[in-house]
């Protein structure tokens, strides 16, 4: 059901295989440690497109520059490196700083791979090495296919290039089939989007307006490449999402390479005692929003209490219902708590069904199970309060049946999730 995820989840395989990681302990160390490597490996990507667009080797390449600096008249080769080194080291600071950037390099996801991917690529593409570009590209998008937006921000770049034409058709072609398959899930890994919010709008408008004022001076073969990318990717997934809601930031995270080229060329060439000072303040903000992502209050939902919320209420042979079913997940990681609870709902396991959450059984056997005069408790994991209720006739019966025939004892509010305890009427703790 999530095959446009499949190369990650298949690297992760191979992860878990080389650190000897078992199945019933997933190891935080070896989920999140690849996704800081691959966002090293971006900052490190950014740094070199920087060099490369502020000291282009003699001859050029499809960057376009030779000997002449582009900010203006001819530089000395000494002098234009030392510059160059400032905006690589800018540039690739200041992609790591972006509280974006450190959100997706802590969490078990692949748009830290894809973003490594996008930049490596670029600046291939800068090196006219198009056989080496079109498979880095292809890999960054059988990692996430929304990579393909790439290509329209380095047209502008590579420019009327033959060998790019050839490495961006075979790119497409590349990735058609996973195209194929992936339209054919649209609706269960998307159908929960809606249209973009005016936060969407509000945060694409800050970022095209920053990115526009950062441009202003900057070396035109700099902003041929770093503008594109910042500003075309979110804004043809924006656009397209007014028709087909697929709009989420982090699907585009690789788009803030873009905005670091930009930062790190006004850095190195600023002047003025106002400047780091001013950096300072800035970094202030940044400070808090970074030390927050480290927090579980940054994070929807917190897998390990709900687990405790649990273990802490709970007796073994307990019954455990998870209204609705997805919710599953928050004891999936926590065997050692969810293996002392009956799962009353649960036909088939994940394992045996070949599925992300199981298969549960009909609400007429949901019905059945929950009347049983054996079942006396019940520990429920239901969504925060206010959430929309899913309107699944299991989940319906789910819900009917509690309140018929049980009693609520007591809820515990998690973050992102409440923990309640039902037992038959007159019987709560």
């Amino acid at each position: 059901m999530d095959a446009v995820h499949g190369v990650y989840y298949l690297l992760m395989h191979a992860v878990f295989a080389a650190t000897g990681t078992a199945a019933s302990d997933p190891g935080l160390w070896a989920l999140r440690l690849p996704s800081v490597a691959a966002t090293a490996l971006a900052a490190s990507g950014v740094a070199a497109v920087a060099h490369r667009l502020t000291d282009p080797p003699p001859g050029g390449g499809a960057s376009g520059p030779g000997a002449p600096d582009r900010s203006g008249g001819p530089a000395r080769p000494g002098r234009r490196a030392g510059l160059a080194d400032r905006v690589a080291v800018s540039a690739g600071v200041a992609y790591a700083l972006l509280p974006p950037v450190q959100m997706y390099a802590q969490e078990g996801r692949s748009y830290a791979f894809v973003a490594a991917a996008v930049v490596w690529a670029t600046y291939l593409m800068l090196r006219e090495r198009w056989i080496a570009y079109a498979v880095v590209l292809v890999l960054g998008c059988w990692l996430h296919e929304f990579a393909v937006l790439a290509l329209p921000a380095h047209a502008f770049a590579a420019r009327r290039s033959r060998g790019w034409r050839l490495a961006a058709g075979a790119v497409v072609a590349a990735l058609l089939p996973l195209a194929l398959v992936s339209a054919r899930q649209a609706q269960t890994q998307l159908g929960w989007l809606g249209r973009p919010s005016w936060q969407d709008w509000a945060a694409y408008g800050v970022l095209a307006a920053t990115s526009l004022l950062l441009a202003r001076g900057a070396s035109r073969d700099l902003v041929r490449v770093a503008l594109p990318l910042a500003l075309l990717p979110p804004g043809l997934l924006l656009a397209v999402s007014l028709a087909h809601p697929w709009y989420v930031d982090r699907y585009v995270l690789y788009a803030l390479a873009g905005l670091a080229l930009l930062v790190g060329a006004r850095l190195a060439t600023a002047r003025g005692w106002w400047v780091w000072p001013l950096v300072g303040v800035l970094l202030v903000p940044v400070g808090f929003w970074s030390a927050w992502l480290r927090t579980p209050e940054s994070r929807k939902d917190d897998a390990r209490a709900v687990a405790a919320a649990v273990a802490g209420l709970a007796r073994p042979g307990d019954e455990v219902l998870f209204l609705p079913s997805r919710r599953r997940e928050w004891l999936l990681s926590s065997p050692e708590v969810y293996g002392s609870l009956r799962d009353l709902a649960l036909s088939r396991t994940p394992a045996a069904s070949r599925s992300l959450q199981g298969v549960e059984r009909t609400p007429e056997e949901i019905r059945a199970a929950l009347l049983d005069p054996a079942v006396d408790r019940v520990v429920a994991l239901l969504d925060p309060a206010g959430q929309p209720l899913d309107g699944y006739p299991a989940e319906a019966v789910k819900r009917q049946t509690l309140v018929s025939h049980f009693d609520l004892c007591s809820v515990t509010d998690v973050r992102g999730a409440r923990v309640a305890l039902f037992a038959r009427p007159g019987d709560c703790p």
